[in-house]
């Protein structure tokens, strides 16, 4: 089955994501590639894992989700989705019994080390989803960053490194296939945390059924009060930016204000926000809803269930400054 963001919960329960097959070992494969991998190595079980694979490539989704289906395997779910989001907003602690890295973008040119996937931080944040003995397997052709990755691993402090054979599913993956073709060897390496240290995910809870009956400081929000000539046809797409920060792992973010429409269930209006963050973009309505008392509140509307990062946040303040350039007064903000 194909997963979207909206499908999923955050943190996420293995058992609802599997209800026809709870307490069997969960697995995770980041960069599935055409899905040749895990048909071979779901048959090394004795019953097939719990399988959630990630992937970019659109192409590649709908090409593994063909082959998944074909060998019967039901218990699987794909999803399009930057490996690191996925692993730190829908994984619960020590949630994994394995998670798969096969063949991964090296992003070999001077400059783009930053890019990696597997680096001391993302080690920190794995151990914290993976069980007590769950380990991550690494296959590579490329020497240098099977090197950086082995040296980011033991500087990470919470992983243990073993180095051996790979489980022969790897070797028949399309990359595997075209080195073995070309004569060439693969590396392979086992990470083991030694620590499982809890590292919170962005949203601690399922985003709320009803966000504006929720209380208030459950999301993004703002309260103000519009002036009495306001009207939706003063509205113009707003672009909004922060660039990333030192942190690697603070991508900055893109807020771009696109539409601004008459709300059909409630009085007010709802903006449409698409917010970039390095490798994740959402789409979130910001709802400007009217209050009993006179006021608007400025929040979050229901759509997509969207992970609350700092761009989503700086989506319902884009949309708050915006008012304000309109002359609204604002109040409290909660965001």
């Amino acid at each position: 089955m194909i997963l979207r963001l909206g499908d999923f919960q955050f943190p996420d329960d293995p058992a609802r994501l599997y209800p026809d097959t709870p307490g069997r070992p969960w697995v995770l494969e980041v960069g599935f590639g055409d899905g040749r991998f895990w048909p071979h190595f779901a048959c090394t079980f004795p019953e097939a894992p719990n399988y959630l694979g990630v992937e970019l490539s659109g192409v590649s989704l709908l090409k593994a989700a063909r082959r998944l289906k074909d060998a019967g395997l039901h218990n699987a779910h794909l999803t399009k989705l930057p490996a690191d989001v996925l692993v730190r907003e829908v994984i619960p602690h020590a949630g994994l019994d394995l998670m798969v890295v096969n063949f991964p973008d090296p992003w070999p040119k001077a400059g783009h080390t930053d890019h990696r996937l597997l680096q001391a931080p993302f080690f920190r944040l794995a151990a914290s989803r993976l069980k007590p003995g769950g380990a991550i397997l690494l296959t590579t052709d490329h020497d240098e960053y099977f090197a950086f990755a082995c040296a980011e691993a033991n500087s990470s402090g919470v992983m243990r490194v073993e180095q051996g054979e790979p489980p022969a599913a790897a070797l028949e993956t399309k990359y595997a296939l075209k080195w073995r073709d070309l004569g060439l060897g693969v590396n392979h390496a086992r990470f083991v945390p030694t620590a499982h240290a809890p590292i919170s995910h962005g949203q601690t809870a399922p985003y709320p059924a009803d966000p504006l009956s929720a209380p208030e400081t459950a999301v993004p929000h703002a309260v103000l009060t519009l002036p009495a000539d306001f009207h939706p046809a003063a509205f113009d797409k707003v672009t909004d930016r922060r660039p990333p920060g030192r942190d690697p792992q603070d991508a900055g973010w893109t807020v771009v204000l696109l539409e601004l429409y008459q709300a059909l269930r409630r009085d007010g209006w709802v903006a449409l926000a698409h917010v970039v963050e390095g490798e994740l973009t959402q789409e979130v309505l910001v709802g400007i809803t009217a209050r009993e008392d006179g006021t608007h509140l400025v929040r979050l509307a229901k759509f997509g269930g969207p992970i609350i990062t700092p761009g989503v946040k700086a989506a319902v303040g884009t949309v708050t400054q915006w008012l304000e350039g309109q002359g609204a007064v604002v109040k409290h903000r909660g965001y």
